[in-house]
């Protein structure tokens, strides 16, 4: 009987092991996946457990698909407000960062399993940085949500809750282009960006928020810009007579070590601001 029940122990415990190592197999077989970037194809993990996002415009797409990234880099100075309460709420760890430009030292502390980035402008050299890394997806897109999310569902198998998300989205979008046309209907507006050195305007047929003022909301540009395609556009405070925006949008560039304040006073006082309508009807907007 003896020899009967180890006999039967030990085919028992071989079945275990066979078991165990197919599973284990299955497993090994399960952890990671291809997909397929600006750059070509990247074997990255099925299921990353310390996720890096470099737009933090994407890990809010994430978020609201229903993936919480560990780590998103975030440049504090031209975020919007309540982005970093959004983040903390959801427990995502920000990284401070400057705008353009990668810490590869500090990322490589992280020790992320897994990299997103955008893909549109970035240069190759950069994608092959960030790769020494840790695996990496360039999006081959931009920031507009429209054109990311789907990417980013595919990616992580959220196609569903994607298309749940953008619905959404739609409606509110909707929602606020009524109440815009209701209130201003066919006026002009004026996105003016100020810098250091330099003054530019926001064209109507860029992506981003280009796309997002003069496309999605439906705003009007001036005549006198109706056609540029670039983002933001240098110009000369000289022609400021012949632009006539009813609305004025105005934006301090804010980064760390950049001072656009002296910009901003020398437009100011400028008669040919002061002597615009949209300055003197007080449809200037910071």
């Amino acid at each position: 009987m003896s020899l009967v029940l180890g006999a039967c122990s030990s085919a028992s415990n071989a079945a275990n092991t066979g078991a165990e190592k197919a599973a284990n197999e299955g497993t090994t077989a399960n952890v990671s996946k291809t997909v397929h970037d600006t750059f070509g194809d990247v074997v990255i993990p099925a299921e990353p457990k310390n996720l890096l996002v470099t737009n933090s415009s994407y890990a809010e797409y994430l978020i609201e698909m229903g993936i919480v990234p560990q780590m998103v880099l975030m440049t504090f100075e031209v975020e919007p407000e309540y982005r970093a309460p959004y983040f903390e709420k959801h427990g995502v760890k920000m990284i401070e960062s400057d705008q353009y430009q990668y810490n590869y030292e500090q990322l490589l502390a992280l020790s992320p399993d897994l990299i997103l980035t955008q893909g549109g402008g970035m240069e190759k050299t950069v994608y092959d940085e960030l790769s020494k890394i840790a695996p990496t997806v360039a999006l081959n897109t931009n920031s507009e949500m429209e054109a990311a999310m789907p990417l980013m569902a595919e990616l992580f198998d959220k196609t569903a809750e994607s298309a749940k998300v953008l619905a959404e989205n739609e409606e509110k979008v909707e929602q606020a282009k009524t109440k815009i046309a209701q209130a201003i209907g066919d006026k002009t507006v004026l996105v003016l960006r100020v810098e250091s050195t330099r003054y530019r305007y926001l064209g109507s047929k860029a992506g981003d928020s280009s796309k997002f003022f003069y496309q999605t909301l439906g705003l009007h540009i001036p005549e006198i810009f109706k056609d540029s395609e670039d983002w933001f556009t240098p110009f000369s405070l000289e022609i400021l007579p012949d632009i006539k925006p009813d609305y004025i949008f105005l934006e301090e560039r804010a980064l760390k070590g950049y001072d656009a304040s002296q910009s901003l006073k020398d437009l100011e006082n400028n008669p040919l601001w002061q002597n615009m309508d949209a300055v003197k009807n007080g449809h200037v907007f910071r």
